[in-house]
């Protein structure tokens, strides 16, 4: 799965504020990741997080 720094991730399961929107930080082994209600940053690793992912929408304007 292509995830990129920047895009934004929305997620099947929300997160504990009730938001499902996480913006990615840093991609790579693990994901550095945003929830954009409650801005609570926190690293969850590749193989946890892509099963979680319902849709990326991507910034196109790199």
């Amino acid at each position: 799965m292509d995830v990129r720094p920047e895009d934004i991730l929305i997620m099947k399961k929300k997160h504990p504020c009730g938001g499902n929107e996480m913006y990615v930080i840093r991609s790579g082994m693990d994901f550095r990741l945003r929830c954009n209600k409650c801005l609570h940053e926190f690293m969850v690793p590749r193989n946890k997080i892509e099963k979680k992912i319902k849709k990326i929408i991507r910034n196109e304007e790199q």
